[in-house]
């Protein structure tokens, strides 16, 4: 990726299950030349060490974990479709050259710390992610709690009308939390549940993480060959089959 740089990004992953997608979108913006402005609960550590079996932090070993890491998955071997994945594969982990590169552009801060540049509105970002997004910290984005420095960054960019992107991971949804995603929405939240589709051609989970990370890259305008794009590839349902009430 040869993207030029922009505004920082603030990324913050919190407690709900899918830490693959908050580790895959990580590697991205990354590659794509992005300054990232990293955020990990405690919770979300905890998941990533669960689900994925690495341990998040903010030392420098475990932050090269996460750039290191790489779905298990049969797809991970090299493709002939250029447009399935970086370098003709479907995940692979940074190089060391990749990592040495990425590094400066990568800031890590304690969820607790308030004396951060992402805690105030003076300091300029393009966006923020919260991938995944558990109930507990969208409850407290919709409610201005400011109870650690992901919900304040959160409440910084609502209140700076900056690009807010909330990625909650949960099913099924209590009408509380239907509540909260509709008042993060009201007030200008981009709501974006990790729920995959399966019609660019799903083959391994990998597919899966890539349709969800591919769709937060495009709402932040940023150029990736994640997936293929429905187009001449995908011409849809037959209007005949339409017509014959079988669709």
């Amino acid at each position: 990726m040869t993207n030029t740089p922009q505004r920082p990004i603030v990324l913050a992953i919190t407690g709900a299950s899918g830490a693959a997608y908050a580790v895959r979108l990580l590697q991205q913006l990354l590659l794509a030349n992005q300054s990232i402005h990293l955020i990990i609960s405690p919770s979300g550590a905890a998941v990533i060490s669960q689900e994925l079996g690495i341990e998040a932090g903010q030392t420098k070993e475990r932050i090269q974990s996460l750039l290191q890491y790489a779905w298990p998955s049969p797809n991970a071997q090299p493709v002939t479709d250029p447009s399935s994945g970086r370098g003709g594969r479907r995940w692979v982990p940074l190089t060391p050259e990749e990592i040495e590169r990425v590094l400066p552009n990568l800031h890590v801060y304690d969820y607790r710390n308030f004396f951060t540049p992402v805690a105030s509105g003076s300091f300029r970002t393009a966006a923020m992610i919260i991938c995944p997004c558990s109930g507990a910290t969208l409850s407290g984005v919709v409610h201005a709690a400011g109870n650690n420095l992901i919900q304040r960054a959160a409440d910084v960019h609502l209140k700076e009308h900056r690009k807010l992107i909330l990625v909650p991971r949960e099913t099924p949804l209590s009408v509380f939390q239907l509540e909260n995603m509709t008042r993060a929405a009201q007030a200008g939240a981009i709501l974006m549940p990790a729920m995959p589709g399966w019609y660019h051609g799903v083959q391994t989970p990998t597919d899966l993480i890539d349709f969800v990370v591919s769709r937060i890259l495009d709402h932040l305008d940023i150029e990736h060959s994640l997936m293929k794009r429905w187009g001449a590839e995908h011409p849809g349902l037959d209007p005949e089959h339409l017509r014959s009430g079988e669709a």
